[in-house]
Formats: C-alpha cells, sequence, structure tokens
C-alpha cells in the first residue's frame, strides 16, 4: 500500500522534524538534503489542516519552493537562528541570478550632505549583523556563511502554508498593507486611504523629486501587532504601472517573527506582483554579512541605548544597489534588483518620490491596531520615541557621490491618538540632518 511506501514514511519523518521546532525548546536541526527530500515527497494531504485554501494552491506552493532550490546544488553549511534555518548557497548559484554574470558595484556608498551646527541629536548605537558577531546556533553551527556564499533563508513549506495562496505570502501583508502611495494619491488627497479602509495607516514623510535612491539611519525597536514597519521606499510610476524599491525593519509575526527583522521588498506593478527579500527570482545578493529577514540581537531601550542602521538603496548603472552599515565604517554592498526586473518601467529611469516613516496594520477589526515604532508619541523625543535621521537623497546616477537632503511633507493617515510624526528639516537639524521622530500607542479604533 502507499502508506507503507518508503517515500510516504521518509516525507512524514522530516514533516515531523519540520513541526517540532515550532514547540520544542530549541528547534531540531533539518539538513537541507533532507529539507529538500521533505518538500518533494509532501503532498496536500499532509497539509490539509494548515492556512492553504487548496491542493492547487499547495501544488503551486510547493513547486515554487523547487523551482527556487532547482540550480542551487549542494549546501555545505547551514545554522539556526531565533528557530529559523539559513543555508549558505554558492553566490553564483543563486536562484534570482539564474546563471548570469553578476553585476559590478558602485565604488562606494552615496556619502553625507554637509550638516549645521547644533540641533536636538543624540548618541547613536550601531547595530551589526548576527552573521559578523561569531556567533554559534544550538547545534554549535558557525551563525555565518563561508566567503563565496550567501544566506539563504529557507523557503520551507511551513512557512508558505500559514497563507492560503502563494500570491498571499508574497503579498506586502495579508491585507495589503505597507504599500507605497503614488504621487497622484499624494496630490489628490488621502480620504480613500483613511482609517475606513483598515490596511492603509501611516506616519511618514515624503518629498516628489526625481531621484536615484536614497538613505536614511533607521532606529531600531519591536512593537507589538499584527504588522508595523519603519522603511524606506523609492517609487515610479502610478496606477497599475507604479513600481517600488523599499527597506527598513518589519514586525510581521505571521510571515517572520514577533521581533522585527531586516527586510526589503519591490514591485514592478503596483504590488500585483513582488515580494520581501530572496523569496523569489528577483534580489541579487553578494554580500555573506547581513541575513535578509533575519533578526537582529538587540534592540532599542526606552531611556537607553537607541540602536539602528543606515540603509541606503542606490540606483546604478540600471540597478538598485543596497547598501547597509553598522558599526563599521564603511557600508557593505548587500546587492541589487537588477533593472530587468522591473519591465522597462519608471525605476528602470529613476524614482520620482521618496518616503521614509512607519506604517501599522491589523488583520481582522477584532484586533487592537499595533503599536507604531517604539509605542511612544513623537513628542516623547529621544530615547523614548522611535526615529529615523540622516535622510537624503541620491540626484545622479553615479559611482560615488554625495547626496541631497530630504524635505519632506507630513502624512497621517488615521487617528493622531494612535500615532503621528514630527517632521525636523536639515536647516535645523544638526548632524542629523534631516530627520523625524514618529509612533504611537496604536488602539482599538485608529
Amino acid at each position: 500500500m502507499f502508506t507503507n511506501s518508503f517515500i510516504f514514511l521518509l516525507g512524514l519523518f522530516a514533516l515531523a522534524l519540520q513541526i517540532i521546532p515550532r514547540v520544542a525548546s530549541a528547534p531540531l536541526q533539518v539538513p537541507f538534503d533532507q529539507f529538500l527530500a521533505t518538500v518533494k515527497a509532501a503532498n496536500f494531504h499532509q497539509w490539509r489542516h494548515s492556512t492553504v485554501d487548496s491542493e492547487a494552491s499547495f501544488n503551486q506552493m510547493k513547486a515554487h519552493i523547487l523551482d527556487m532550490y532547482s540550480g542551487v546544488g549542494s549546501v555545505k553549511h547551514s545554522f539556526v537562528h531565533d528557530g529559523r534555518y539559513a543555508d549558505c548557497i554558492d553566490i553564483h548559484r543563486q536562484p534570482s541570478l539564474a546563471g548570469r554574470p553578476l553585476a559590478t558595484a558602485p565604488v562606494a556608498a552615496l556619502n553625507q550632505p554637509p550638516t549645521s551646527q547644533g540641533g536636538p541629536e543624540g548618541p547613536k548605537v550601531p547595530i551589526d549583523s548576527p552573521l559578523t558577531q561569531n556567533l554559534v546556533d544550538p547545534f554549535g553551527n558557525s551563525i555565518s556563511c563561508p566567503d563565496g556564499t550567501i544566506p539563504f533563508a529557507r523557503l520551507t513549506l511551513e512557512r508558505l502554508t500559514a497563507f492560503p495562496t502563494l500570491a498571499g505570502f508574497f503579498a506586502k501583508s495579508t491585507t495589503g498593507a505597507g504599500q507605497a502611495l503614488s504621487g497622484r494619491e499624494l496630490e489628490g488627497g488621502l480620504e480613500s486611504r483613511g482609517p475606513s479602509a483598515q490596511p492603509h495607516l501611516y506616519a511618514y514623510g515624503f518629498q516628489q523629486i526625481t531621484n536615484f535612491g536614497g538613505h536614511s539611519w533607521l532606529n531600531l525597536w519591536s512593537p507589538v501587532g499584527d504588522f508595523s514597519l519603519s522603511q524606506q521606499w523609492y517609487v515610479g510610476g502610478s496606477g497599475a504601472s507604479l513600481q517600488t524599491a523599499e527597506g527598513g525593519w518589519v514586525v510581521y509575526p505571521q510571515h517572520f517573527s514577533t521581533q522585527a527583522v531586516l527586510f526589503i521588498f519591490w514591485t514592478p506593478d503596483d504590488y500585483t506582483t513582488g515580494c520581501y527579500n530572496l523569496e523569489c527570482k528577483a534580489f541579487v545578493q553578494i554580500s555573506n554579512k547581513w541575513n535578509l529577514g533575519g533578526t537582529f540581537d538587540q534592540y532599542s531601550v526606552t531611556g537607553d541605548g537607541q540602536r539602528g542602521f543606515d540603509l541606503q538603496y542606490k540606483l546604478f548603472q540600471g540597478n538598485w544597489w543596497l547598501f547597509l552599515r553598522g558599526s563599521s565604517a564603511n557600508y557593505d554592498a548587500v546587492g541589487y534588483y537588477p533593472g530587468s526586473i522591473y519591465n522597462k518601467g519608471q525605476l528602470t529611469k529613476n524614482a520620482e518620490l521618496v518616503e521614509y516613516g512607519g506604517e501599522v496594520t491589523r488583520f481582522t477589526t477584532a484586533d487592537v491596531w499595533p503599536q507604531m515604532g517604539s509605542g511612544m508619541f513623537p513628542s516623547k523625543g529621544y530615547s523614548q520615541a522611535a526615529f529615523q535621521n540622516t535622510i537624503y537623497y541620491n540626484p545622479r546616477d553615479e559611482s560615488d557621490g554625495v547626496g541631497v537632503w530630504s524635505f519632506l511633507t507630513k502624512v497621517v493617515v488615521g487617528s493622531h491618538s494612535c500615532w503621528d510624526i514630527n517632521i525636523t528639516e536639515s536647516a535645523q537639524g544638526g548632524g542629523w540632518g534631516t530627520f523625524f521622530f514618529f509612533g504611537g500607542p496604536g488602539g482599538n479604533t485608529c
């Protein structure tokens, strides 16, 4: 009988190994080859009690995982961090590269513009990637990847079947939150994105300006709730042709963790398609120092150390390059979104809008609106409220260059009793340049 077949028993055994880590005090090790065998042997019957909505949707998820790993080859090192597996895969065999040569990175990240004297600046503690701190996982594996490889967050059926469909897994959030507003929407008013449209509640600043990326230092917190982020958006086009390159930190327990994780996101078509991190064939990573989708080991503390990191996008020779910096004096060129994924759209030329700030959503009307930022209002100021600072944009497509301080217009969608944003322009910002405090406690009615 089929139930006695070796393949079926292998599938059940490996499936159990994937599920047990959710309840055990420490996850059990599932080697890469065993994980892949589990996926190949899996069928809808085994996952019928998950959130996936049909056998057809399950088969799509399974096919996507197998397609992503089809050219990866052998994996010699894996590790577990915060209960999630990551595999170190050959940089030249990553799914997004598909046999193409790596693009040439810019010589340097964009330099900060000159700052004025004074300003209400405070100390910042750069947070480093856990992959650079000589850590080991519960099994003694180094939480790092050897040179020539990149960390690739494992795409498991357990993760994908937490959503009804593959498109739901790819989406920015289950409700459509996290989406950028186009220049046309900003000019036409935000009434349609107000409290009656629950997925989209914001506190952020924007500037309509031709740009080739930009920069901010993101103060790192872990707010409580269904979905809460602090990020940058670089936006071009409008309507069905709206395109973005995005990045920051997000708390999204259904997709990642109850703690904030490092993330990037992109869409070529107003969020009809797109994905986080390395979860579809888009972003090409070249650095082994940063784990996209991974948590950090330290977060900001109220009244104490204000931790965070520099994040910068830079459009260079048709590709959107991501730079990150922790405590190092130099930025790491993490990788790039190839211009080809934007299908000859606006972001193959330049972005037309920069946006920086926070957004939240709740998944049902029974849920409380999440905290934004630190959960404190911006009026609480430094060491209590969340912030982004040194906010500037890139005015040119060039290998190095100097940025231009952003001049941001305030947007709050939702109730000011739940969150707010206070923006200070560079002329008054001192060493912080253009910056803002933002956030709030959320609540039942926002």
